[in-house]
């Protein structure tokens, strides 16, 4: 089972994502939190980065 398993395709709720000049979703750290754990993709919003991780480059 996906993550997304059991949602529907739209059943995200307002300030989850937004979309980037790309038009990809880029999901927010609100919904990253609900999600409730870091998938280790780098993503630009997550709130599980350590701070070791957040300073690098």
């Amino acid at each position: 089972m996906g993550e997304f398993d059991g949602l529907g395709r739209n059943q995200f709720e307002e300030g989850d994502y937004y979309l980037n000049e790309l038009g990809f979703k880029v999901f927010t750290e609100q919904y990253l939190l609900k999600r409730g754990y870091c998938c280790e993709n780098n993503c630009k919003h997550c709130p599980y980065k350590s701070k070791k991780t957040k300073n690098e480059k």
